[in-house]
């Protein structure tokens, strides 16, 4: 895994000048003059559909703890008109920090488990930690528990063929997603989409989705390694969400469309779709995206969030390399007065990424944005929290890649409690943080600078 996904890179931008790329991203102020509705945004409850009336009473609750109009309404209307999925009440939302947080819970949920698993990964390793996952789902396999996973081609490249084979031979329901082999991929060359999704969800009731891989890589915690070379490696920085409530038939509805998208082997007629019951006081929408202009999803939802901020934008991202319209909006959002930190990697596994998103700080600085590389490991958590009430946990990085090519998902969860919870997060990465302030960063060396240039000449297929 650690230099996957600059091997990627390299691959990547070889195929792209040969075939070139024709996609594109949404105008966002386009969209919302033309797909925002007016009123208050549709809210599901395990029970049904709120009324108007209960629906407006939710929203003006959250006016008065966090204020945000137009972040709570016409943000989620625009989300909830294009993804043609509403906003769902009842929810348990617990949030995951970095890997041993995440394995816990998710090995509890899978020994759990009474009727089904639905994992969906970008890299599943052949490692301790991969191992452990793999030796439970075949234990929950042989109990008449259905395991249907979905790893992509591309993220699990490392990763032998025996390893998915004896999944299979357990009776796993195995999908390679996009297959690099041309003997598997068929008339369409799909090196270019990957499925960075990283779900598991679990009898319909209990789901995980954020930034975490099946790896060891994440087996430690960032602070507990006193090998600073080991460190590079081991114990990155991530964030993982537990969701529970009437939110989970949205992720497990997003994995069925990529199992039948990509052809997969029919399904045991197990219970995908059971009735939900009140987990909990978040409100959530599941955002998936699809490669094509109007599927970019979660590229409309972080533009059209930060457009709304008021007050505050924190977003700790592993991978950055902004497109013109998405580092304008943080640009504008400092210009009002908006608080806009972004805590970003000090250190990557894919060089290119990192120096391209380091092309873009002097004009985000120029603008009054608060950047800080977070020390000490590996970053490659997906989160951001908007006037102390908006939060999303998930697995899309704020670069061209994740924008343009990738299947994604995110969760936005609406909920100050939850939201003061990724205030603390932040703050403690922020702890963790060396402010890049216009001074420091006008005295950098000039060979870093020349690593900017030649790294933004490509930032299109970073």
């Amino acid at each position: 895994m650690p230099f996957l996904k600059g091997t990627v890179t390299l691959l990547s931008l070889c195929l792209l000048s040969i075939v070139g790329c024709a996609t594109t991203l949404p105008n966002v102020s386009t969209l919302e003059q033309t797909h925002l509705s007016s009123g208050i945004p549709t809210i599901v409850s395990a029970s049904g559909q709120l009324s108007q009336r209960e629906a407006k009473l939710t929203i003006a609750r959250l006016h008065r703890q966090a204020g945000s109009p137009e972040l709570l309404e016409e943000h989620i209307s625009l989300m909830q008109s294009l993804s043609g999925q509403p906003l769902t009440s009842g929810n348990r939302a617990v949030l995951l920090v970095d890997g041993p947080a995440t394995n816990e819970a998710m090995f509890k949920a899978i020994s759990q488990a009474k009727d089904h698993i639905n994992l969906e990964t970008f890299i599943f390793a052949d490692d301790e930690v991969g191992r452990q996952f793999a030796d439970l789902l075949l234990q929950k396999q042989a109990e008449g528990i259905q395991v249907n996973l979905i790893y992509d081609s591309v993220g699990s490249m490392g990763t032998p063929s025996s390893f998915f084979q004896r999944l299979k031979d357990g009776g796993v329901n195995v999908l390679e997603f996009n297959p690099v082999n041309p003997l598997k991929a068929g008339k369409k060359s799909l090196f270019t989409q990957r499925d960075h999704r990283k779900t598991m969800i679990i009898d319909g009731r209990i789901a995980f989705t954020g930034g975490v891989n099946i790896s060891s890589v994440y087996s430690k915690s960032p602070s507990a390694h006193a090998d600073k070379d080991r460190r590079r490696w081991e114990g990155w920085r991530d964030t993982h969400v537990q969701i529970e409530g009437p939110a989970v038939a949205q992720l497990q509805k997003l994995f069925l469309e990529t199992w039948s998208d990509q052809k997969g082997p029919a399904l045991a007629p197990k219970n995908y779709f059971p009735l939900l019951e009140r987990k909990g006081s978040e409100l959530v929408k599941i955002i998936g995206s699809t490669p094509g202009e109007m599927s970019r999803l979660t590229y409309v939802m972080y533009v059209s969030a930060i457009r709304k901020a008021e007050d505050s934008v924190h977003m700790t991202m592993a991978y950055f390399v902004p497109d013109r319209q998405s580092k304008n909006v943080l640009r504008d959002a400092a210009r009002r007065g908006v608080d806009v930190k972004l805590v970003l990697s000090s250190t990557s596994d894919s060089n290119l990424t990192f120096y391209a998103g380091r092309s873009h700080y002097e004009d985000l600085l120029e603008s009054g944005v608060k950047v800080y590389e977070r020390q000490s490991s590996i970053l490659h958590a997906k989160t951001a929290v908007i006037d102390g009430v908006w939060s999303t946990v998930g697995s899309t990085n704020f670069d061209l890649w994740s924008f343009m090519r990738n299947n994604e998902i995110n969760a936005i969860i609406l909920g100050v409690d939850f939201a003061i919870e990724m205030e603390e997060l932040f703050k403690k990465d922020l702890a963790e943080s060396k402010e890049i302030t216009p001074k420091n960063w006008s005295r950098r060396p000039i060979f870093d600078r020349m690593k900017e240039f030649f790294a933004r000449l490509v930032s299109h297929w970073l």
